[in-house]
């Protein structure tokens, strides 16, 4: 779970909460009792700031996918006119 503080106390104490957020804490800072931000510690990855902000969550299993198993499926278009028809005019 994440500790929520608001956004008087980030201003009044933002030296003391931001080195709470360097040392690896999420801290969610909130305006009239809703989350407005979110602060998360720097990472050295897009994925692994996706991961902290909750954007997305590890693989349940890190064993290889066989595609081979997958059933493939016959469509009456060409992928290329179904991207066509995606893209419109742009």
């Amino acid at each position: 779970m994440m500790t929520t503080i608001s956004h008087r106390q980030l201003r009044q104490e933002s030296r003391k909460i931001l080195e709470r957020v360097r040392s690896g804490e999420i801290i969610g800072v909130t305006i009239k009792g809703e989350v407005a931000a979110t602060l998360i510690p720097p990472s050295s990855s897009p994925f692994e700031r996706l991961l902290l902000g909750g954007a997305v969550r590890p693989a349940a299993s890190t064993a290889p996918v066989d595609f081979t198993l997958l059933v493939r499926t016959r469509l009456d278009e060409s992928s290329e006119d179904i991207l066509d028809d995606l893209r419109g005019d742009r």
